[in-house]
């Protein structure tokens, strides 16, 4: 490839890279990214490693051959969002669908193309009504073709299924596709089936067979809720490259979450390094991570997917307090500290739990300096607003109005 292989490099030198299929396999959640939008967050993704962007993002900007409009918001991406992440096209594999995916990208820097073979053969029989060791031949002659067609553009082979695959015969393919010029071998829990036992034991077999040049990536599904398990696994093992998806949409029960896998590996480099069995750092460039919720945020508001109370990282409940020992001492019931890391600020929130110290500050925050005696009535008339409405949440209107009663708000010289 002209000019060299971001991720490759990235990987090979032990960096780990997010390959992001919020606008690619998210579709199959039911969503769709205008082009713009994706543009938005390709462009938005690859800030978080500033200069480095491409070295540390696979942004997959779609299926170009689903149709006409899809495949000029893939070429969207490839060109708006170049130089801030690399840019990947996704197509089966075949060989007018792997044309039209280079076509998508082609010209532009870093571009990528990942063609879908299948591992498994049920898979196979499925998808090319061949055997497995024929789709994956097929496969090396894909990737040969590609690179004759156009060597500017890496290509990358997922291998569908490959959690129900054999693993010897993964291996030697991974090799033979390596050696015919693809830039990753990606491993794909295609059902969400495997344990983190299971992820473990095919990254380490299959790597253990593959000869060093090949770069194994990950693609995990979330059915089991087991996703962020067992993409530490497949790290763990040696997988640089990882698949992860904005609020973790994508087909069925999605995969694992953009947000809490580059947290959880960035957030306290001690401990990744542990993880990942290395004294180098994971990145080139460290993630700025309070450019995560509004990323987040940005992603709910195009897809309709809801940040809910218990989304970690980003949620609605992350900084909140509401009963009375976490107000007093905060640090001691958080992992982190949510404004130092995301800018987050801590918000104190009225419920039918608070105490005293919580029904002062939430009122103190409106306007209001309450005595004990008041602290007391207002603390009883939020609980029994709580249990009438049925609503653990007292917004701050309706406390408001019933403070108004109480007393006259505090003036400026108070």
């Amino acid at each position: 490839m002209v000019g060299g292989d971001l991720v490759r490099e990235s990987a090979r030198a032990g960096r780990v890279v997010l390959w992001e299929e919020s606008a690619r396999d998210g579709a199959q959640a039911k969503t769709l990214m205008t082009a713009g939008f994706r543009v938005r967050l390709a462009r938005e993704q690859g800030r978080i490693f500033g200069a480095d962007g491409p070295r540390h993002v696979v942004f997959a900007a779609g299926f170009p051959a689903v149709c006409g409009e899809e495949f000029e918001a893939v070429r969207r991406v490839a060109v708006e969002a170049e130089g801030a992440v690399s840019v990947a096209a996704v197509c089966r594999g075949t060989a007018a669908d792997v044309r039209q995916a280079l076509a998508s990208v082609g010209g532009t820097a870093h571009a990528r193309v990942m063609v879908v073979v299948p591992a498994s053969e049920a898979m196979a029989q499925v998808m090319t009504h061949r055997a497995a060791r024929e789709a994956l031949e097929q496969g090396v002659a894909l990737v040969k073709d590609a690179k004759d067609v156009d060597d500017r553009v890496a290509v990358d082979v997922c291998l569908a299924d490959a959690s129900r695959a054999d693993h010897a015969l993964m291996a030697a393919y991974a090799e033979a596709l390596t050696g015919a010029g693809a830039g990753t071998v990606v491993l794909a829990d295609t059902v969400g089936h495997q344990l983190p036992c299971d992820a473990a034991k095919m990254f380490t077999t299959v790597a253990a067979g593959a000869g060093e040049e090949a770069v194994l990536a990950s693609h995990l599904h979330n059915d089991l809720g087991l996703g962020l398990a067992n993409t530490l696994e497949a790290l763990r093992a040696g997988a640089r490259v990882v698949a992860s998806s904005w609020l973790g949409i994508a087909e069925r029960s999605g995969m694992v979450a953009t947000e809490q896998l580059l947290f959880l590996l960035a957030h306290h480099p001690e401990r990744a390094a542990q993880l990942l069995g290395t004294d180098s750092g994971a990145w080139w460039t460290a993630p700025d991570l309070t450019r995560l919720p509004g990323i987040a945020r940005m992603v709910a508001e195009e897809t309709g997917v809801p940040l809910s109370v218990t989304t970690p990282i980003v949620g609605t409940g992350v900084g909140t307090i509401s009963t009375g020992t976490p107000f007093v001492h905060p640090r001691l019931f958080q992992p982190f500290d949510p404004r130092e890391l995301l800018g987050i600020p801590p918000s104190v929130v009225l419920t039918h739990l608070a105490s005293a110290r919580v029904v002062k500050a939430v009122a103190a925050r409106l306007g209001h300096d309450l005595d004990d005696a008041q602290a007391q009535a207002a603390m009883r008339w939020a609980k029994a607003r709580a249990y009438r409405t049925g609503r653990a949440v007292v917004d701050d209107v309706a406390f408001g109005a019933y403070l108004d009663g109480l007393r006259t708000p505090v003036t400026g010289d108070r």
